[in-house]
């Protein structure tokens, strides 16, 4: 079975949107509407120049969107870079079956079609020091995020065995590299507190233009839980050893990350990059086939993007 993006529940086009808005928001009802991509859980219509509707394509992500429209309006005005703060609230109707939203156009390309210069180190640093605050007690929880990763070894493994067993997947000499990291991870206990998370943060939520970050998107996976979580984005969107350097050290002055912490957070970056290269290549994917590769290279040796042995 593929363990690629889930197929739609429901079709979700152009003319569902404008009949949505038509109903619903009709000052936007002819504004240009097009279909700007869609992921795991969620379809992207831009609306004009500005806006976006982000509709659910299966029922999983209904909940999902709810959490995004009572949380980020809270997290937003603390964090250093753009989020899609939701604009307006829509709902359910015209066939359509779930609440939906109207957030903000962030102009770029998604960052698994281009890369940061290193200078973005200091900002991503900077963002996740601003997010990893302690979340109120009706703050969300999630099963797949911010958890001990000895609860997603089953899955770890299941993605590895398919990457080692592929023609495209990995080496076994990177395979090796990469178990090694996730073994020392998974030894390590959680040794910090609680806080908000992203839940997220592989290429494709962000958004990048001029070799910086211009937005940080999808926060359906935004919970409490373990901050390794969030810091395994130093190797999933910095793309050299000296970015991941610099952010290190901003993070530890700020932070205080401790090496138990870091050694979750390379566990965690191995578990993301594994599910994006196993999506990708089941999917036909090549950006994300690249990400979940790249992500993996990084983890089992610092590799920079010239393929050179930088530890």
């Amino acid at each position: 079975m593929s363990k690629g993006i889930p197929p739609a529940e429901v079709r979700i086009d152009v003319d569902l949107v404008r009949a949505l808005l038509r109903a619903q928001h009709p000052d936007l009802a002819d504004e240009e509407l097009e279909v700007a991509g869609h992921g795991w859980d969620c379809v992207m219509v831009r609306i004009g120049a500005e806006r976006a509707a982000r509709l659910p394509r299966r029922a999983f992500a209904a909940p999902l969107a709810e959490v995004e429209q009572r949380w980020l309006p809270q997290l937003a005005p603390r964090l250093p870079i753009p989020v899609p703060v939701p604009l307006r609230v829509g709902e359910p109707g015209e066939g359509y079956p779930w609440p939906w939203t109207i957030v903000p156009w962030f102009p770029g390309v998604s960052l698994d079609c281009t890369s940061l210069d290193e200078r973005a180190a200091v900002p991503l640093a900077n963002f996740l020091v601003a997010l990893h605050h302690p979340a109120p007690d009706d703050a969300p929880l999630n099963s797949w995020r911010g958890v001990p990763l000895a609860g997603r070894a089953d899955a770890f493994h299941g993605w590895m065995a398919d990457l080692r067993a592929r023609p495209d997947g990995l080496s076994p000499t990177l395979a090796a590299a990469v178990d090694q990291v996730w073994n020392e991870a998974v030894a390590e206990p959680i040794d910090v507190a609680p806080t908000w998370l992203h839940g997220d943060l592989h290429p494709r939520n962000v958004i990048a233009r001029d070799g910086m970050i211009a937005a940080i998107i999808d926060w359906g996976d935004v919970c409490t839980g373990d901050r390794a979580t969030d810091l395994a984005s130093l190797w999933t969107l910095l793309p050299t050893a000296t970015a991941r350097d610099d952010a290190r050290r901003v993070l530890e002055l700020e932070a205080g990350i401790s090496p138990s912490t870091w050694a979750r957070a390379k566990g965690w970056a191995a578990f993301f990059g594994a599910i994006l290269f196993v999506a990708g290549l089941d999917d036909g994917d090549v950006p994300f086939a690249d990400a979940g590769r790249a992500t993996l290279e990084r983890v089992a040796g610092d590799v920079d993007g010239c393929g050179r042995d930088v530890r």
